[in-house]
């Protein structure tokens, strides 16, 4: 809902309020008072009435209170003399006068839309009041503070409707049915959750459940110290939010399929493409099309235009493309598409990043354009990985195995890329080989078998690391998958590490570090493609061999032992 007064707009699902175009700063309690002031304008609001509905029954200061009303007639341009909107009544309470519009935001192309009985046809959830499990009722403060904090850090995904606190924060106290709870709250998907603390220790225990058939399609726990709780609230929000939105997404998809009415609109195609996209490489070009059908079905949906440039890159660093110029040209179109269309959103702003500093852009501004999404969405588990590529790109960078490690405490269950290939690459060209080795045996296990990135980096490991013989058993695995063996690597900023592994793959072809490859004739446009140039590359011939088997579990044993050697890896670093 949307509530419009004056030059002002109070978004309640995007908890957004704007003037003029322009956002607005206005901390989580300051909009949750605003809004609670807004939906209850035919009353004073009683003092009670804000501790109970936006500090969840604990008792607060006046001062507390007043701090929080003088921050929204701030934001209001509003101020206690005038009191043009929000208006006091001496020990009464307040009250907000100004005319409201209310209304629902319709786009377009209609894929937000709300339903005749108030179902939301969107992504959207609840996050209910978590339960206290302890005999100790003091602690009812810390459980609604973590439910606050899990609002506040889902609200910064874009595509994602969060019911506000005052709404879902009804449910207080009561026993409730998920399933009565999203029908009367008209949302897809709710989280619960629990809160145990014994001695200085807590437990917060979440799961995701859809609303609609009341299956569990995601559930984690968390623990912690309870020396600082502020600090403990903020990392499991960080933590749930992280792995929750590759979750949310894959059951997007399948809750796509399930109500799909056979004309496929704008969202569900680009829900399909998505999961095409990292399914399989050879399901590349297919899930372009989808993702260019949801561009036919509306023309300004970012998202859509953001992966659709990515497929485009992906199909070039691949070597399955039919038209390397024509799909270099195309990603280069969509991404800077994309990014006019970004606005705030995360995603739509990092992914085409990724692909126009792959196709050559300046790779500065690119890396800026991914900070700023991760200033937007710290939670952002794909614009960490992401952020660790272009870094890996760019040059020497301990933050690219850092950003790449943020990325795994955020989403460990995969579903946004690999990190482990960046951690794997940063390794390998800084010559740290049994760390690169780790990593890139994982990596082969987070991405489809088909995608032929970690198998060229294991390729060159190998081979530098004197194993010949398992070079060339990888070698072949990598022929049967792509014809272009000797990628040109030309995304790689500097040209010691591209020549580095690019003498990889020649010794692991030829036994020399020389030159003398193979010339199958597959053609690559390269990076400089942004800036209106392209080259031809050779690949190497092929022959048929299987892929040597390695213990994984010993992998990861051995790039976790590195992590906990290397001092850098010990620092976390300072977000963007």
């Amino acid at each position: 809902m949307v509530l419009t007064f004056g030059n002002h707009r109070l978004d309640l699902a995007r908890r957004e309020l704007r003037h003029g175009g322009e956002q607005v700063a206005l901390e989580p309690r300051a909009f949750d008072l605003l809004a609670f002031l807004i939906q209850n304008r035919d009353r004073v609001v009683s003092k009670d009435d804000l501790l109970e509905a936006i500090w969840g029954g604990r008792i607060v200061s006046d001062s507390a209170i007043t701090t929080r009303i003088n921050a929204v007639r701030r934001a209001l341009s509003d101020d206690g003399a005038a009191q043009r909107l929000i208006r006091t009544f001496s020990r009464k309470g307040f009250r907000f006068i100004g005319e409201i519009t209310e209304q629902w935001e319709v786009p377009p192309s209609g894929r937000y839309k709300f339903g005749a009985i108030g179902a939301i046809d969107q992504p959207s959830i609840a996050v209910l009041p978590f339960q206290s499990l302890s005999a100790d009722s003091a602690q009812d403060y810390f459980v609604l503070g973590m439910t606050e904090e899990i609002i506040t850090a889902l609200s910064r995904i874009r595509w994602l409707v969060v019911i506000a606190r005052n709404l879902s924060f009804a449910y207080k106290g009561r026993i409730i049915d998920v399933k009565q709870a999203g029908r009367e709250l008209g949302v897809r998907y709710v989280l619960e959750g629990s809160v145990r603390k014994a001695g200085g220790r807590v437990r917060v225990a979440t799961q995701l459940i859809d609303a609609e058939i009341g299956g569990h399609l995601w559930a984690d726990r968390f623990d912690g110290s309870f020396e600082d709780s502020l600090e403990l609230q903020e990392k499991v929000a960080s933590s749930v939010t992280g792995a929750m939105e590759p979750a949310l997404l894959a059951a997007e998809t399948i809750w796509s399929c399930n109500h799909s009415t056979g004309s496929l609109s704008a969202y569900e195609a680009h829900l399909r493409g998505y999961k095409m996209l990292f399914t399989l490489a050879k399901q590349i070009p297919q899930a372009l099309a989808l993702l260019e059908k949801a561009m036919a079905r509306d023309a300004n949906y970012g998202p859509a235009l953001a992966f659709a440039a990515h497929c485009c890159m992906r199909l070039c660093m691949d070597g399955s493309t039919r038209n390397p110029e024509s799909d270099s040209r195309k990603g280069i179109e969509y991404a800077r598409r994309a990014l006019r269309l970004a606005g705030d959103d995360p995603g739509t702003l990092a992914n085409s990043a990724m692909t126009l500093a792959f196709f050559g852009e300046d790779i500065g501004a690119m890396t800026a354009l991914v900070d700023r999404a991760l200033r937007l969405n710290p939670n952002y588990a794909r614009g960490w990985h992401i952020s660790s590529m272009l870094r890996g790109w760019s040059g020497p960078s301990n933050l690219a195995i850092e950003h790449a490690q943020i990325a795994l405490q955020l989403s460990p269950r995969g579903g946004i890329g690999s990190p482990f290939l960046s951690i794997g690459s940063s390794h390998l060209v800084n010559r740290r080989f049994d760390e690169a080795l780790a990593a890139l045996l994982l990596a082969t296990q987070d991405l489809p078998s088909d995608f032929p990135d970690p198998y060229r980096l294991l390729v060159a490991c190998y081979a530098h690391m004197g194993r010949l013989d398992e070079a060339k058993q990888v070698l072949q695995h990598l022929r049967k998958i792509t014809p272009l063996i000797n990628e040109s690597f030309a995304h790689l900023r500097d040209s010691e590490h591209r020549n580095f592994l690019l003498s990889g793959l020649r010794l692991a072809s030829t036994g020399t570090g020389g030159p003398s490859v193979h010339q199958l004739g597959a053609a690559r446009f390269a990076p400089t493609a942004a800036r209106g140039s392209s080259a031809a590359i050779a690949s190497l011939h092929s022959n048929d061999h299987g892929v040597a088997s390695t213990n994984l579990g010993q992998a990861r044993k051995a790039l976790l032992k590195a992590k906990h050697n290397r001092s850098s890896a010990k620092m976390r670093p300072a977000r963007p």
